[in-house]
């Protein structure tokens, strides 16, 4: 502590140097002291610390010691369990394992035997009701021996012989048991049915029976209700379901089926002493369906009868907490045999009771009644549950019904029309109509107020129409035949507009539309269905142009005069026609057109056997080439025949002319390409083209009276194209050289307005011989 004293005293010398040397003696001998006091102190804080310390290092080294004795002792324990109490703890677990094993063991054979004891119990208590006729009991003690026989095969790992022999005997009970229910269920419903399989006549129906057991016997009565107790032990069984459905089956093949669709069966009942039957008579139908009405009440009876007799028994359950959930035998009856039921009732009664005039729509009221009581019945008996069911929606649905039976009944009396024979044909004239009642006046509206509005103009204002006016004829039909179906269609589609007319909004629609299908059904069908007949026959070809037109003609106007008549959502522009008036036309001419190319085709067929006219001076090409003249000629005049008055005037002479044009313009192509024409060819050319002049327009005769066909006879230069040509040929086949010039006339005379220079020059070197005449004439066509 001394060096550092005298560096301090050093240090404050050297920074105090100003200090004199009394002071600083002074001060270094204070320093000195205070030096040694703190010196004190530090020794004394010293060796009290020390004296504290000592204690607490002799009291931890007291604990170390204790320490390691109970380490010690633990050690010893330890030592002494794992030696001694686990060998004992591990021979005391083994034991209980096995105790519990034992025991386990000793419950299951326990359980067995107490199963095999409730087995023999319920065989015996099952053998015991069976002789009494208590079937109900029986039945559920041949469940309760069933319930222990699966109960013992569902142990696993624990199987036992006898089991198999249990089995079998569950099953031979059972089936005895369901014996003795058939034999009671028997005696109870006996049908007798007709000897031979076929069930689906009236003579069927007749012989077939129905009968129910009423007065049980003294056993029975003492039993209780014999009904009640086979059908409630078959339901314990399981077996009800497959019992009641057969029951179902020949319920409605034998009984309500024959009642719905045979109008003439009656049911017929008869009560005796001990049973109630049921048996059939027939009587003379009034019309060929039975109304609703009447089958209803047949059906009633019927569920009646069996309500009574058989079916009104209430099906215990197995659990007694759920009486309140009884379910009756008429129930079950039910929901197997109603959706059946419901169909049929449907198809074969409701469906032709829909009627087919909307005035009598009125009157269907009656049948929705009495289809309403109907089911109100069969729920009260407990064969329907309270939900209305498909037969009165049906009922209640009767104007779409309606609709779509209407609908139906026109599509089909259309189709019926269309493939019936086109050759039964009728005239039509522009006088002609449709036969259409009188329509009512249209709805007040803005037609209304516009046509109001017109006639007070009219009234007012001065008349500054052109005088001249157009014929009343001239936007009609020409006279011509169409086939009377097609008539009878047309009609059928004016009433069936004017049906709608007088319908709701939706069955109007249906109506409107219902129309449109039948053109379009006629556009699909009638082509096909009489495809070979329309190639083969010209005469119905020519008739079905004509029904197109017709129709066409129809269509033009037909949406038009029932536009303000028909449902708003028409009005608005949708009740038109005129979308399938190019369509009708394209079809009658596609057809027509197709009939004129076959006639062309057998016109240039015939004409190609006539040698292309050349060496007339041959008697054999002459011979053919006149052959081939008549053919055609009569081709001509059959087809003349054929069309006659069953065309429009107008398109016969078209046609007749085409085709006479195809002859005569081949004729002219063939002469016209001979190198070689002799005196004598020339001459037998002409008298062969002399016959064609001669004959060709007698085949004009679009009318059946002959004075008048003389007018489109002279017209022929009008229909027939080449006429003028083929009359200059003729001409050229008889002149010299100087009259065919004259006829050419540089080129400015008739010849030259049927001939080419070329074609002229060419014959020209055919007919005459090369000399300076023919020279000259040569140069001078040009």
């Amino acid at each position: 502590m001394a060096a550092p004293a005298g560096s301090l005293v050093a240090a404050v010398l050297a920074h105090s140097g100003r200090l004199d040397k009394e002071d600083l003696g002074t001060r270094i001998g204070r320093l000195s002291r205070r030096v040694e006091e703190l010196k004190g102190e530090v020794c004394n804080m010293i060796n009290k610390k020390y004296n504290e310390f000592l204690p607490s290092m002799q009291s931890a080294e007291d604990l170390v010691s204790q320490v390691d004795g109970l380490s010690s002792n633990i050690d010893l324990l330890k030592a002494g369990i794992e030696n001694e109490v686990q060998r004992d703890l591990n021979v005391a677990v083994a034991d209980f394992t096995e105790l519990k094993q034992q025991l386990e063991r000793d419950t299951l054979v326990l359980s067995i035997l107490k199963k095999l004891q409730e087995f023999d119990t319920a065989i015996k208590e099952y053998n015991t009701a069976l002789l009494e006729k208590k079937y109900v009991a029986a039945a559920q003690q041949l469940e309760k021996a069933r319930n222990s026989l699966k109960m013992l095969e569902s142990r696993k790992g624990f199987e036992l012989k006898i089991l198999k022999a249990l089995g079998t005997e569950l099953t031979v009970q059972t089936q005895n048991m369901l014996y003795h229910l058939g034999e009671e269920w028997q005696t109870l419903a006996v049908w007798k049915l007709p000897p031979s399989k076929e069930s689906s006549s009236l003579e069927s129906a007749m012989h077939s029976e129905l009968h129910l057991r009423t007065v049980p016997s003294k056993e029975e009565e003492i039993a209780g209700p014999p009904v009640a107790s086979v059908l409630q032990a078959f339901a314990v069984l399981g077996e009800l379901h497959a019992k009641l459905k057969i029951f179902g089956q020949l319920l409605l093949k034998y009984i309500l089926k024959p009642l719905i669709s045979y109008p003439s069966l009656q049911p017929f009942t008869e009560e005796q002493s001990d049973v109630f039957i049921l048996r059939f008579k027939s009587t003379e139908p009034n019309l060929d369906h039975s109304s609703p009405m009447e089958v209803f009440d047949k059906i009633k009876l019927i569920f009646e009868v069996l309500h009574k007799y058989l079916l009104n028994v209430p099906l215990e359950q197995p659990v007694e907490d759920k009486k309140e959930c009884r379910v009756t035998l008429a129930e079950l009856l039910g929901d197997m045999i109603w959706e059946e039921l419901s169909d049929c009732l449907i198809q074969n009664c409701l469906v032709n009771s829909i009627p087919t005039n909307s005035s009598k729509l009125e009157q269907y009221i009656e049948v929705i009644k009495s289809t309403e009581e109907f089911e109100k019945a069969l729920k009260n008996m407990q064969f329907l549950k309270g939900d209305t069911t498909d037969l009165l929606k049906y009922a209640r649905n009767v104007n779409s019904h309606f609709a779509n039976k209407k609908c139906q009944d026109v599509i089909v009396a259309a189709r019926n029309l269309m493939t019936s024979e086109i050759h039964n044909t009728v005239k039509i004239t522009p006088d002609s109509g449709v036969a259409l009642p009188r329509l009512p006046d249209p709805g007040a509206g803005d037609h209304l107020k516009m046509q109001t509005t017109s006639k007070l103009l009219h009234n007012d204002m001065v008349n500054l129409e052109n005088k001249t006016k157009l014929s009343q004829y001239t936007f009609s039909l020409p006279t011509c035949r169409i086939s009377s179906s097609v008539e009878k269609l047309m009609e059928l589609a004016y009433q069936t507009l004017l049906e709608a007319t007088a319908s709701t909004d939706q069955c109007c629609i249906q109506l409107f539309y219902c129309v449109r299908n039948i053109f379009q059904l006629f556009y699909d069908v009638v082509p096909t269905y009489h495809k070979e007949n329309l190639q083969k026959l010209p005469q119905l070809a020519a008739i079905h142009h004509n029904n197109c037109m017709y129709i066409a003609h129809h269509l033009l106007t037909l949406g038009h005069q029932f536009r303000y008549r028909l449902t708003n959502i028409l009005c608005d522009g949708a009740a038109t026609f005129v979308d399938l008036v190019p369509g009708f036309r394209r079809l009658g001419m596609e057809c027509f057109l197709a009939q004129m190319r076959v006639q062309k085709g057998e016109i240039l067929e015939r004409l190609s056997s006539a040698r292309n006219f050349s060496n007339m001076d041959d008697e054999e090409n002459y011979c053919a080439a006149n052959k081939a003249i008549r053919q055609v000629l009569h081709q001509l005049k059959r087809l003349g025949k054929v069309w006659q008055d069953v065309l429009p005037v107008n398109v016969y002479c078209k046609a007749m002319g085409t085709l006479l044009n195809t002859a005569l313009s081949e004729i002219v192509t063939r002469i016209a390409a001979l190198e070689d024409i002799s005196a004598e060819d020339a001459d037998r050319l002409y008298s062969l083209c002399r016959t064609m002049v001669e004959e060709g327009p007698q085949v004009f005769t679009p009318l059946p009276e002959d004075d008048k066909n003389k007018k489109y006879q002279e017209e022929v230069p009008v229909y027939v194209q080449k006429w003028m040509t083929f009359k200059e040929l003729m001409i050229i086949l008889q002149a010299n050289l100087q009259e065919i010039v004259d006829q050419w006339a540089d080129g400015k005379g008739p010849l030259a307005a049927e001939f080419s220079a070329a074609e002229v020059k060419s014959l020209i070197r055919a007919l005459f011989q090369n000399t300076e005449r023919r020279a000259a004439a040569l140069a001078k066509i040009k």
